[in-house]
């Protein structure tokens, strides 16, 4: 349970690490202490409000992030069953009812968790710095670029995808729909993994990437759409004058 290939899952991470749900659950947990650490130091150094790092709307709003989930959810599912459908079944099967809560529940944690540290955490950090909207953005895909073990066609496409979700952030004053975003994408190809219809791999092929890329953009020109003729990104957080 606990041998070299788990100790190597957990370090290195990569698609790889949805073969093994106790080292998922181990990499995720990891992540996901981010969030209370991050609220601690918050209160320890009391230079700001915890809430600040997640919106300037008035904090984390539960309804928008669950509304703005719904149509990438959808897309992303609906792009895996396309590209299964091309490509054909590539894994075996791990389907197991722990695999399936972690992707229910640590899944969306973790993705939370990044999206504090990235658009959050580091990208305002960079924001304040710099006075620089798009120099932070950019600067926070590199990161959250190279915190990922794909090869390097692997690493272009997280790269785009670092910089929409910056942009999302940036663009709706929250981290909500970058969020929603993230926990659509990590929910289905963990989904199609544990069902044996993907392969777990760090290391796609360039026309997969190309493809991933074109669907990404396209998914973030709908989101921004869809959220600004709905007034998505002016929603305030119903317990914002407690935070």
């Amino acid at each position: 349970m606990a041998g070299p290939d788990f100790l190597r899952a957990v370090l290195y991470g990569g698609y790889e690490i949805l073969v093994s749900p106790m080292a998922m659950f181990f990499m995720d947990l990891i992540i996901i202490m981010f969030i209370p650490s991050l609220y601690i130091a918050s209160k320890v150094v009391k230079d700001r409000p915890f809430s600040s790092y997640s919106s300037s709307r008035g904090g984390w709003n539960f309804k928008l992030y669950f509304k703005a989930l719904i149509i990438p959810m959808i897309l992303f599912i609906v792009y895996m069953i396309a590209e299964t459908a091309i490509k054909g079944p590539e894994g075996t099967s791990n389907f197991s009812i722990a695999f399936l809560l972690l992707l229910f529940i640590s899944v969306p944690l973790q993705c939370i968790a990044e999206e504090y540290m990235f658009r959050g955490f580091i990208m305002q950090t960079f924001g304040a710095w710099f006075k620089m909207p798009v120099l932070a953005i950019v600067l926070q895909a590199i990161l959250f670029t190279v915190c990922h073990q794909y090869n390097i066609l692997g690493l272009f496409e997280t790269l785009v995808t670092g910089l929409g979700f910056g942009f999302l952030a940036w663009k709706t004053n929250g981290l909500e729909i970058s969020s929603a975003l993230h926990t659509a994408n990590n929910f289905a190809v963990g989904l199609f993994v544990m069902l044996g219809l993907k392969a777990s791999t760090s290391s796609p092929q360039l026309w997969e990437v190309v493809a991933s890329i074109v669907f990404l953009i396209i998914l973030f020109i709908i989101m921004y759409y869809v959220g600004n003729k709905t007034n998505w990104f002016g929603e305030i957080s119903e317990n914002s004058q407690n935070r």
